[in-house]
């Protein structure tokens, strides 16, 4: 193991505990890596999606294509994140102490957490109506407590949502290694088995009438480039979240390799055929039903068999909360740890998650289009930019020289201290970027750039961020001869050139 610094006497309370510093066991190998793209891949959500560009009218050989190129580039960006992620060792929050300033981090992790808990409350509340649906089938006297209620939901309806959240509370409060061995073992391969099934069993009975070729909607070629071009963008913007903070999880791999091979399979291998079986499903789905069917569950209800209808609600709940546990519970249990760390640590960050997410009333959230559109869609708008300035500042301007200790310095003195604990070049970076990427994405004017809106954020923020910055980028033969091989993503050429691996933890004061 190789030490940047010697290890600081004593990290400042305001900014230090056990759960933010540097990662001391490192057990996420490369399979576990690509069972947490499997937990987030295999979501209710993802499936929609791929079947959606089907039923838009692409040909399903384009949205293969398209679903690719998506996911290539996700990757490029999610191995640079995770070298800067497995070689400090510290979650997302931490890391952005770094461009935005100790405290500066704050705004990035609060708005990167809003989403999160608003996300958190809804696919708990929709893992919650597969379990109404399993409860009816199992027991249908239970009908009587489908009625009524209390804000919106029935009785069973707070019953289930109740269930699923403590569920969910128990899991994920035992800490990161517990869920690493969850989804090692659950909520990735459980959700392929049920495909798998239900993709045969569609296969057969449309007796082999499905074409890869055809549009369903008779899409001219130019219209179907466009749809294929938004459809590239939509899923990168679908992972920005976790490019974000993937250093949560890149922090506990035992080397490079163990992440870059986890993305691969886990990304463009795993992604990519998740999409071709959703594809495939939905085009049996107009060969036997009649109509083309892009929501899995509407496809166990209407095989119509109550076998089918258990083990497909018990499959897509596990497969919600493997998705909640990557992109909505991890981030923000480490965001709320880190706005007070003499407090909070990541279980009690992530209680303070779950509790908001019943506080929010996720049903109404998903049953109001504008807030959706407008509050979590304009959040959603700032992913780039804040991807933006992370990546410049550790590439292009520090050349991937983190000063670790300095991380939990308060000193006015410090690394990362700029301005009262703020970096005002991130800030005048990430605020005209942010808002031009959100009028982009929100303006009925700009509709047809809107899936782009974040390619706009990312690049205006990164360059705004590196003009302003260039005059503190580290120079030097060492410094010239490490950017080129970490932009490659050549981890072991970087630290040939002198750019050392993860650092020993920081001593608790």
């Amino acid at each position: 193991m190789h030490v940047t610094n010697p290890p600081s006497p004593s990290p400042d309370p305001r900014l230090y505990n056990a759960d933010l510093a540097p990662a001391a066991e490192r057990r996420w190998g490369a399979y576990s890596i690509f069972a947490l793209w499997m937990s987030d891949t295999h979501a209710i959500s993802n499936y929609a999606f791929a079947a959606s560009l089907f039923v838009l009218g692409l040909p399903p050989w384009e949205v293969f294509l398209a679903l690719l190129a998506g996911v290539c580039v996700l990757q490029w960006l999610m191995n640079r994140m995770g070298h800067a992620g497995h070689r400090t060792g510290v979650p997302f929050p931490v890391l952005a102490r770094a461009s935005w300033g100790v405290y500066g981090a704050n705004i990035p992790a609060l708005l990167r957490a809003m989403m999160a808990v608003a996300w958190y409350g809804i696919q708990t509340w929709l893992a919650s109506k597969a379990l109404v649906l399993l409860a009816l089938q199992i027991s249908p006297g239970l009908e009587s407590l489908d009625t009524g209620g209390l804000l919106g939901q029935t009785r069973l309806g707070w019953i289930s949502f109740l269930v699923m959240w403590g569920a969910q509370a128990v899991l994920l409060t035992r800490g990161m290694e517990f869920i690493r061995k969850v989804q090692d073992i659950a909520t990735g391969p459980v959700v392929w088995v049920v495909m798998l099934a239900l993709a045969a069993w569609l296969l057969v009975k449309a007796g082999g009438d499905i074409s890869l070729t055809k549009s369903v909607t008779g899409l001219s070629a130019g219209e179907q480039f466009h749809e294929s071009a938004v459809a590239v963008s939509l899923t990168v913007t679908t992972f920005l979240t976790l490019v974000l903070n993937y250093a949560d999880f890149a922090r506990f791999t035992p080397d490079h390799r163990a992440y870059r091979r986890g993305n691969l399979w886990g990304l463009p291998v795993n992604f990519t055929a998740f999409a071709v079986a959703a594809v495939l499903m939905t085009a049996g789905t107009v060969s036997v039903f009649g109509d083309a069917v892009s929501d899995p569950v509407e496809v166990i209800h209407r095989i119509d068999n109550p076998w089918v209808t258990v083990i497909g609600a018990v499959s897509f709940m596990i497969a919600t909360i493997g998705i909640n546990v990557v992109a909505n519970f991890v981030s923000p249990a480490y965001d709320f740890a880190n706005l007070l760390p003499k407090y909070l640590d990541f279980k009690r960050g992530g209680m303070v998650t779950a509790l908001l997410a019943i506080a929010v009333l996720p049903w109404k959230l998903y049953s109001t289009p504008v807030i959706i559109q407008y509050f979590l869609g304009g959040l959603g708008a700032f992913l780039g930019p804040m991807v933006a300035v992370l990546l410049v500042d550790y590439y292009l301007i520090r050349r991937g020289r983190i000063d670790v200790d300095a991380l939990f310095s308060a000193e006015r003195s410090g690394a990362y201290h700029f301005r009262r604990g703020f970096n005002p070049e991130a800030i005048v970076a990430f605020v005209p970027s942010a808002v031009v990427s959100a009028v982009l994405a929100l303006v009925p004017a700009f509709s047809d750039v809107a899936p782009f809106a974040w390619v706009f954020g990312l690049l205006l923020a990164g360059g705004i961020y590196y003009v302003r910055s260039a005059g503190r980028r580290e120079e030097g033969p060492v410094a010239d001869e490490v950017i080129p091989a970490l932009v490659r993503g050549d981890a072991v050429e970087a630290e040939k050139a002198g750019l050392p691996d993860h650092p020993a933890p920081v001593r608790g004061g």
